[in-house]
């Protein structure tokens, strides 16, 4: 019986044109031997089983090829070609830096070198997991590798660039290998089970790709594997029972309880994956890779993202179209949370069943919401037509929390024509008070619907400002007479908030701004309320149409009173240390 030979070694491929999915370096390494712009040093760098090796080997022999074919492969027939493919050629040499990583090591490769090529070209010497050099052994080599003889060309090969000497990266060409997609990885599968005559399922091979995470040699040996196990017919269930992996049909059916809301059905499937012998973490983890497809599903510029077979994406698709976006972000969000706390918790199973619970619940909490939303609009819809915000009470109008003590106590008035007047002017006569603008500020919440509205009326109000055309410089001694003045008419005219604010500060007058400062947002706005009027008796006092107000805001420490009987005490201590020494001596208590 003949030796058995992995399929990693026996389909390595021997021409750039049959490694997978590094088009991007073959291409560029064809170019450089057909151009004869060959560097003396190259860096192959990338995740494990993605083919540095195997490319390196690749150019070493096309190099060195006496005949190389017209699309700059090597012809694998000459002498050269032949003594690489048998392991016994004099110009290519292979060092493992790993067990040749010491000084000693790379004195003897320098030795080598000067040594020109019996047969070939070149002298080519292939340095794999380079990283893995003393930094003794990287200074030794930086002279030769700067500088070396015509005839010589080094390939470095690692997996971890970040550990190699920014002097050695700054001698060398650097070619980054990707990870292989994994549709080009199920292609490599399928055409390698289609030679050895093994019969596959597609849905197989993929997974397959997804586990390798990138790494051909990964799938390539999970590929032998199942097909040893599976007799030489690679199925999905082979697949997955081989490979410990959790179908898919448990987070669509999953998915499904949840949309659903059937909290029984989830954690009845959790038990299931459980008892299978697979981890919680694991579990959660898949789920929301699943949730995560399909979100993908929902926009078609990102399905490209979905690295299914046709059969499983059929199936994304159809799960995605029968949940909204907010139900799938949001269950994302919890699995994503779940995850991050689930190694750290005592209770894993706890973690992953309350976050299969609070899944079933946000169709219901989505719901609700909705439901809230138009409960508020019917009741404004129920409001009789001859009552209006304006002619409301300002604690009737205005959208409380149920919980607050003043909304509780105020009936809704039956307004009729003979009461509509003495509500306005209550109104009034409250915004005018020196706490009814606290009191607003903390109940009203702005009407997004009406949001635009509020601003047209402010824009018809500045519209009513008086207009001139007499502009004349005002001094500050006759602005100052005209804003007494315009205080004490605001007093008479009951107008006690702004008249406290205009009295309070002196004003500047800066060019044709008049700043005013004032101590919080509430007085700025109550300032904002009777800017028109105020402007409308400044103009044409002053003669100056072009006047203007704006509020500065005063940054002030906040100071706090004392409340409870330990604050007061405390703070007469202070002014008083006496009172301290008294409460001692007779040990006095504080009530």
């Amino acid at each position: 019986m003949d030796n058995f030979i992995v399929s990693a070694r026996k389909y390595r491929p021997a021409t750039f044109d049959s490694v997978v999915g590094q088009l991007h370096i073959t291409n560029t390494l064809k170019n450089a031997i057909h151009s004869n712009q060959l560097a003396q040093a190259f860096l192959f760098c990338g995740p494990r089983g993605v083919g540095k090796t195997t490319c390196a080997r690749i150019l070493a022999k096309t190099i060195n090829c006496e005949n190389i074919s017209a699309n700059t492969e090597a012809c694998g027939e000459c002498e050269s070609c032949k003594s690489f493919a048998g392991g016994a050629s004099f110009s290519i040499h292979e060092l493992d830096a790993a067990s040749n990583n010491s000084v000693d090591d790379i004195r003897s490769l320098i030795d080598q070198v000067r040594i020109p090529p019996q047969t070939g070209k070149y002298k080519i010497y292939i340095i794999d997991e380079v990283h893995m050099l003393s930094q003794a052994a990287f200074n030794a080599f930086l002279k030769t590798l700067e500088e070396p003889p015509s005839y010589a060309i080094f390939i470095l090969a690692t997996t971890e660039k970040h550990k190699i000497l920014p002097t050695i990266l700054s001698r060398c060409q650097i070619f980054d290998f990707n990870r292989i997609r994994v549709e080009d990885m199920s292609n490599h599968l399928a055409s390698i089970a289609k030679k050895e005559d093994i019969a596959f399922e597609i849905d197989g091979l993929h997974v397959i790709a997804q586990k390798a995470d990138g790494g051909l040699r990964d799938a390539l040996s999970m590929f032998d594997q199942i097909v040893s196990f599976s007799s030489r017919n690679l199925t999905y269930q082979a697949v997955i029972e081989n490979l410990n992996i959790l179908d898919y049909d448990y987070y669509f059916n999953l998915v499904e309880a949840i949309k659903k809301e059937d909290a029984a059905e989830a954690l009845l499937i959790l038990d299931n994956v459980l008892n299978r012998g697979f981890d919680g973490g694991h579990f959660i983890a898949g789920l929301s890779g699943h949730l995560r497809n399909l979100l993908i599903t929902k926009e078609p510029r990102t399905l490209k993202l979905l690295e299914v077979s046709e059969n499983v994406k059929k199936r994304y698709l159809e799960q995605s179209s029968s949940l909204s976006s907010g139900l799938l972000l949001s269950a994302l969000n919890i699995a994503n949370q779940c995850e991050i706390s689930y190694k750290t918790s005592k209770n894993q199973r706890l973690q992953v069943e309350l976050a299969l619970l609070k899944m079933c619940h946000i169709a219901a909490a989505i719901q609700l919401g909705i439901n809230g939303v138009s409960t508020q609009v019917d009741q404004k819809k129920k409001l009789p037509s001859s009552v209006t915000p304006a002619a409301m009470p300002p604690v009737a109008a205005a959208k409380t929390e149920p919980s607050a003590p003043v909304v509780a106590k105020v009936e809704p008035p039956k307004v009729t024509a003979s009461t509509a007047k003495p509500v306005v002017e209550e109104k009034k006569s409250f915004s005018s008070g020196k706490g009814w603008g606290s009191f607003k500020s903390a109940v009203e919440v702005p009407n997004l619907n009406t949001v635009f509205e509020e601003k047209v009326v402010e824009e018809e109000q500045e519209n009513d400002l008086v207009q001139g055309t007499e502009f004349r410089e005002v001094t500050f001694n006759s602005f100052i007479g005209k804003w007494n003045e315009l205080a004490e008419k605001m007093k008479e005219n009951n107008r006690i908030t702004i008249y406290t604010i205009m009295t309070a500060n002196p004003p500047r007058l800066q060019g044709n701004i008049i700043e005013i400062d004032v101590e919080n947002a509430i007085q700025s706005d109550q300032l904002r309320e009777g800017k028109i009027d105020m402007l409308n008796y400044l103009r044409p006092a002053l003669q100056n149409f072009s006047l203007d107000m704006q509020t500065v805001q005063l940054e002030q420490a906040v100071i706090r009173k004392a409340y409870t009987s330990q604050e007061k005490y405390q703070a007469m201590a202070s002014k008083n240390p006496a009172l301290e020494v008294l409460r001692k001596t007779f040990n006095l208590g504080l009530s």
